[in-house]
């Protein structure tokens, strides 16, 4: 059962002070949101172009516009959990409004003449693209019979002076009697055997945002190329409160304890993207992008507290100091493949695939080595292949939008769990009404995710883990003008 002590979620063993792998697995993957037209037909865009998301997937497909236009893109974001823990199960949800794009492309033709060969337009494109959702609430709970978290905060305090303990986690639980030292500095638990209810709430709140300056140009209305400069902007946090009760009176003295924590990341970071789209005949499109690292200037703050409340009604509290951390990360190297089949002017179908090898995300600071979470990231993770299908068809200025994906596991097949490996799948769907100079989308999707995490670990003993189902649906609604 080693291969479960793998962390995939904000656990207390980790903390709100400490840069882990998780960082790096949270900040290298991406939601399916955009514009609604990309999200209902599943992002599946690398060959089809002509929609402002294109900046951030393939800036070639920018490329494809012949008029210039203007986006706005309005999106609700709903996400619910589902946690299995020691046979419960409970549900938790969170709902969030936010702006999913807007955008603006400007489109100068270079010839009055269609045919022939030579370069036909160039393309400028700016604007915001929101590119992943980190809102989400969860709660577990479940009555323990073997072990607690004091266990966890004794054998991490073992031979440590009281005054050189931890002050984000064993120290707080040393000076709320949580654990208790002998002349040796040799601790114990305050819940030696554990028989207490455990619970956990945790809500997180952020986005990553990408603000996109992109060029492109259509070479003889055969090859379409593009470049995207994109400046991430990343905000995320997390709030949670981990408590164990001795509801049954089985606790020598204990009866309570909650342990709140709190984090708040920012970050800004830079990439490029480079793509082309080429058409084989009028019906067969192929398009390629590559996308650069990102790379990230970091910062966190954080603060935990312990609390207890023992029998007799006495009780003690101890806050950590506000903490706070500057450091770097570097993302993966994307690339991605499409083919897409039109049929004139009444629909098209596109099939995409792509790479993102989790396992070469780095993190590093300045003065602090980061070697062991290096090499973590580099055993836990590996390559995720993305497929993601989309379909169009348009009767008069009505179109109707269908789409799905499927993305392996970003888990060492070494630390997977059978049925929890973080594997996702889509299905979205859609529709839209299209004139002249005037269009309205509206786009679905829905999402879902299976992960395992734990709550801590013990040495040689096996630790209740928590199975969760990540769903995630996505309702956008875009407006856009051309000119």
């Amino acid at each position: 059962m080693n291969r479960l002590l793998f962390l995939l979620a904000m656990l207390c063993t980790l903390g709100a002070n400490a840069q882990t792998d998780l960082d790096a697995f949270r900040y290298s993957q991406y939601s399916l949101t955009g514009t609604a037209r990309f999200t209902s037909m599943g992002g599946a865009f690398t060959a089809v172009g002509g929609d402002f998301s294109s900046l951030s997937q393939n800036p070639a497909g920018m490329a494809i516009y012949r008029r210039s236009e203007l986006t706005f893109t309005p999106s609700i974001y709903a996400g619910k959990t589902s946690s299995t823990f020691l046979g419960n199960t409970a549900d938790d949800s969170r709902y969030n409004f936010n702006i999913a794009n807007v955008g603006f492309v400007f489109t100068q033709p270079l010839t009055k003449n269609d045919e022939g060969e030579g370069w036909k337009s160039w393309n400028f494109g700016i604007g915001l693209n929101r590119i992943n959702n980190f809102h989400s609430r969860s709660f577990y709970e479940g009555f323990n019979l073997d072990n607690s978290f004091t266990d966890y905060l004794a054998q991490q305090a073992q031979g440590v002076g009281y005054e050189n303990l931890d002050g984000y986690y064993e120290y707080l639980g040393y000076y709320t009697y949580l654990i208790n030292p002998d002349s040796l500095n040799n601790y114990t638990s305050a819940v030696p055997f554990g028989h207490v209810t455990q619970r956990r709430s945790s809500e997180q709140r952020g986005a990553i945002t990408e603000t996109a300056f992109s060029v492109s140009g259509n070479y003889s209305n055969k090859l379409f190329l593009g470049a995207t400069l994109g400046f991430n902007s990343l905000r995320y946090t997390e709030e949670s409160t981990y408590e164990e009760l001795d509801e049954q009176n089985l606790v020598d003295s204990l009866k309570q304890f909650q342990f709140d924590q709190s984090l708040t990341t920012r970050g800004v970071g830079v990439n490029l993207k480079f793509g082309m789209i080429y058409w084989i005949n009028e019906y067969v499109r192929f398009g390629a992008a590559v996308h650069t690292p990102t790379w990230y200037n970091m910062n966190d703050s954080y603060q935990n507290t312990m609390q207890s409340r023992f029998d007799g009604g006495y009780t003690a509290r101890k806050q950590s100091p506000s903490g706070t951390f500057d450091y770097y990360m570097t993302t993966p190297f994307r690339a991605m493949g499409g083919l897409a089949f039109v049929f004139n002017q009444y629909g098209l179908v596109s099939a995409d695939y792509e790479f993102n090898d989790i396992s070469t995300a780095r993190i590093s600071a300045t003065g602090f080595s980061f070697a062991d979470v290096n090499n973590e990231i580099r055993r836990k993770y590996t390559a995720t292949n993305t497929v993601r299908i989309g379909t169009e068809w348009r009767i008069n200025n009505f179109t109707i939008r269908a789409g799905g994906g499927l993305t392996s596991s970003p888990m060492n097949s070494k630390y997977a769990v059978s049925g929890a490996d973080f594997s996702q799948k889509s299905l979205t769907a859609g529709f839209g009404v299209r004139d002249k100079n005037v269009f309205l989308d509206f786009g679905y999707a829905y999402t879902e995710t299976k992960g395992y995490l734990q709550p801590y670990t013990l040495n040689f003993l096996e630790v209740a883990g928590v199975r969760e189902t990540m769903v995630r649906s996505n309702f956008t609604m875009t407006f856009g003008v051309k000119f």
